[in-house]
Protein backbone atom coordinates (compact mmCIF):
# COMPACT_ATOMS: atom_id res chain seq x y z
CA UNK A 1 0.00 0.00 0.00
CA UNK A 2 1.38 3.57 -0.69
CA UNK A 3 0.46 6.93 1.00
CA UNK A 4 -0.69 9.49 -1.86
CA UNK A 5 -0.64 13.14 -1.96
CA UNK A 6 -3.57 14.79 -0.26
CA UNK A 7 -4.57 17.49 -2.81
CA UNK A 8 -5.77 21.07 -0.90
CA UNK A 9 -7.87 23.65 -1.65
CA UNK A 10 -7.79 26.10 -3.66
CA UNK A 11 -7.69 22.93 -6.08
CA UNK A 12 -9.69 22.95 -9.40
CA UNK A 13 -9.20 18.64 -9.10
CA UNK A 14 -11.58 18.86 -5.75
CA UNK A 15 -14.17 20.55 -8.38
CA UNK A 16 -14.59 18.20 -10.28
CA UNK A 17 -17.60 16.06 -10.94
CA UNK A 18 -15.74 11.92 -10.56
CA UNK A 19 -16.83 9.62 -13.18
CA UNK A 20 -18.89 6.37 -11.88
CA UNK A 21 -17.12 3.24 -11.47
CA UNK A 22 -17.62 0.70 -14.64
CA UNK A 23 -16.31 -2.17 -12.17
CA UNK A 24 -14.45 -3.15 -9.21
CA UNK A 25 -10.98 -5.26 -10.32
CA UNK A 26 -7.61 -5.23 -8.68
CA UNK A 27 -6.71 -1.87 -9.81
CA UNK A 28 -9.97 -0.39 -7.76
CA UNK A 29 -8.84 -2.60 -4.93
CA UNK A 30 -5.19 -1.46 -4.87
CA UNK A 31 -6.51 2.01 -5.27
CA UNK A 32 -9.05 1.84 -2.32
CA UNK A 33 -5.95 -0.01 0.00
CA UNK A 34 -3.99 3.15 -0.81
CA UNK A 35 -6.91 5.65 0.01
CA UNK A 36 -7.69 3.44 3.49
CA UNK A 37 -3.27 4.09 4.32
CA UNK A 38 -3.24 7.95 2.40
CA UNK A 39 -6.23 8.66 5.01
CA UNK A 40 -4.91 6.53 8.51
CA UNK A 41 -1.37 8.33 7.78
CA UNK A 42 -3.25 11.61 8.01
CA UNK A 43 -5.37 10.67 10.94
CA UNK A 44 -8.66 11.17 8.72
CA UNK A 45 -11.63 9.43 8.65
CA UNK A 46 -13.11 9.82 5.51
CA UNK A 47 -11.31 9.90 2.02
CA UNK A 48 -12.68 10.37 -1.34
CA UNK A 49 -10.62 9.31 -4.32
CA UNK A 50 -10.62 12.72 -5.78
CA UNK A 51 -8.75 14.27 -3.01
CA UNK A 52 -5.65 12.13 -4.46
CA UNK A 53 -6.33 13.57 -7.85
CA UNK A 54 -8.36 10.20 -9.22
CA UNK A 55 -11.57 11.28 -10.37
CA UNK A 56 -13.45 8.25 -9.76
CA UNK A 57 -16.84 7.80 -7.07
CA UNK A 58 -14.88 5.85 -4.81
CA UNK A 59 -14.66 6.78 -1.04
CA UNK A 60 -13.14 5.03 1.73
CA UNK A 61 -13.82 5.35 5.55
CA UNK A 62 -13.36 4.22 8.72
CA UNK A 63 -14.84 5.68 11.59
CA UNK A 64 -13.45 3.41 14.71
CA UNK A 65 -12.30 5.40 17.89
CA UNK A 66 -9.97 2.40 18.51
CA UNK A 67 -6.34 2.61 16.74
CA UNK A 68 -5.73 -1.24 17.24
CA UNK A 69 -9.18 -2.36 15.60
CA UNK A 70 -9.61 -0.84 12.56
CA UNK A 71 -13.11 -1.14 10.94
CA UNK A 72 -12.66 0.12 7.24
CA UNK A 73 -15.37 0.77 5.52
CA UNK A 74 -15.66 1.21 1.02
CA UNK A 75 -18.33 2.59 -1.16
CA UNK A 76 -18.01 2.20 -4.84
CA UNK A 77 -20.37 4.12 -6.73
CA UNK A 78 -22.29 5.35 -3.80
CA UNK A 79 -25.92 6.75 -4.23
CA UNK A 80 -28.06 8.78 -1.61
CA UNK A 81 -31.18 7.11 -2.10
CA UNK A 82 -33.28 8.42 1.05
CA UNK A 83 -32.22 11.19 3.66
CA UNK A 84 -34.47 12.36 6.68
CA UNK A 85 -36.16 15.60 6.68
CA UNK A 86 -34.43 16.19 10.42
CA UNK A 87 -31.27 17.65 10.70
CA UNK A 88 -28.08 17.50 12.72
CA UNK A 89 -25.46 19.66 13.29
CA UNK A 90 -21.62 18.34 13.22
CA UNK A 91 -18.74 20.02 13.04
CA UNK A 92 -16.93 19.01 10.29
CA UNK A 93 -13.29 19.43 9.30
CA UNK A 94 -11.83 17.93 5.76
CA UNK A 95 -8.04 16.61 4.73
CA UNK A 96 -8.50 18.85 2.00
CA UNK A 97 -9.04 21.67 3.64
CA UNK A 98 -7.03 21.59 6.37
CA UNK A 99 -7.02 23.27 10.22
CA UNK A 100 -10.60 24.81 8.71
CA UNK A 101 -13.59 23.59 11.00
CA UNK A 102 -17.25 24.62 10.68
CA UNK A 103 -20.60 23.64 11.77
CA UNK A 104 -22.75 21.96 8.86
CA UNK A 105 -26.46 20.98 9.16
CA UNK A 106 -26.56 17.58 6.82
CA UNK A 107 -29.74 15.05 7.61
CA UNK A 108 -29.35 12.95 10.50
CA UNK A 109 -30.26 9.62 8.64
CA UNK A 110 -29.81 8.64 5.17
CA UNK A 111 -30.02 5.33 2.62
CA UNK A 112 -27.18 4.70 0.53
CA UNK A 113 -26.20 2.01 -2.58
CA UNK A 114 -23.06 1.19 -3.48
CA UNK A 115 -20.78 -1.40 -4.69
CA UNK A 116 -18.30 -2.85 -1.79
CA UNK A 117 -14.46 -3.74 -1.97
CA UNK A 118 -15.56 -6.59 -4.11
CA UNK A 119 -18.20 -4.96 -6.45
CA UNK A 120 -21.50 -6.82 -4.64
CA UNK A 121 -24.47 -4.07 -4.17
CA UNK A 122 -25.18 -3.09 -0.98
CA UNK A 123 -27.34 -0.55 0.70
CA UNK A 124 -26.79 0.96 4.19
CA UNK A 125 -28.75 2.62 6.73
CA UNK A 126 -26.73 5.29 8.02
CA UNK A 127 -27.34 7.60 10.93
CA UNK A 128 -25.30 9.81 13.18
CA UNK A 129 -21.64 10.92 12.21
CA UNK A 130 -21.78 7.70 9.71
CA UNK A 131 -24.21 9.88 8.02
CA UNK A 132 -22.89 13.00 8.38
CA UNK A 133 -19.35 11.48 6.72
CA UNK A 134 -20.65 9.60 4.10
CA UNK A 135 -22.53 12.74 2.90
CA UNK A 136 -19.26 14.34 3.28
CA UNK A 137 -17.68 12.39 1.29
CA UNK A 138 -20.33 11.95 -1.44
CA UNK A 139 -20.46 15.42 -1.60
CA UNK A 140 -16.21 15.37 -2.89
CA UNK A 141 -17.49 13.04 -5.98
CA UNK A 142 -19.93 16.02 -7.00
CA UNK A 143 -16.95 18.81 -6.36
CA UNK A 144 -18.70 19.87 -3.71
CA UNK A 145 -16.61 20.33 -0.25
CA UNK A 146 -17.76 21.24 3.36
CA UNK A 147 -16.75 25.15 2.69
CA UNK A 148 -19.21 25.54 0.27
CA UNK A 149 -22.24 25.31 2.81
CA UNK A 150 -20.84 28.36 4.42
CA UNK A 151 -21.61 32.14 3.67
CA UNK A 152 -19.54 33.56 0.99
CA UNK A 153 -17.20 35.56 3.22
CA UNK A 154 -16.04 32.90 5.56
CA UNK A 155 -15.39 30.67 2.57
CA UNK A 156 -13.29 33.64 0.83
CA UNK A 157 -11.56 33.79 4.11
CA UNK A 158 -10.65 30.38 3.90
CA UNK A 159 -9.18 29.61 0.94
CA UNK A 160 -7.10 32.94 1.41
CA UNK A 161 -5.73 31.38 4.12
CA UNK A 162 -4.85 28.35 2.73
CA UNK A 163 -3.85 29.83 -0.36
CA UNK A 164 -1.37 31.79 1.79
CA UNK A 165 -0.34 28.58 3.28
CA UNK A 166 0.51 26.86 0.10
CA UNK A 167 2.79 29.74 -1.23
CA UNK A 168 5.07 29.95 1.99
CA UNK A 169 5.70 26.17 2.29
CA UNK A 170 8.87 25.67 1.36
CA UNK A 171 9.54 22.14 -1.25
CA UNK A 172 12.57 20.37 -0.23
Amino acid sequence: MTVKIILTEPNKILRQISEPVQSVGEQEQKLMDDMLETMYSANGIGLAAIQIGVPKRIIVMDLSKDENKKEPKYFVNPIVKNTDPIKATYEEGCLSVPNQFAEIDRPTKCLIEYLDYFGKKQTLNAEGLLATCIQHEIDHLEGVLFIDYLSKLKKTMIIKKLSKNKSTRIVV
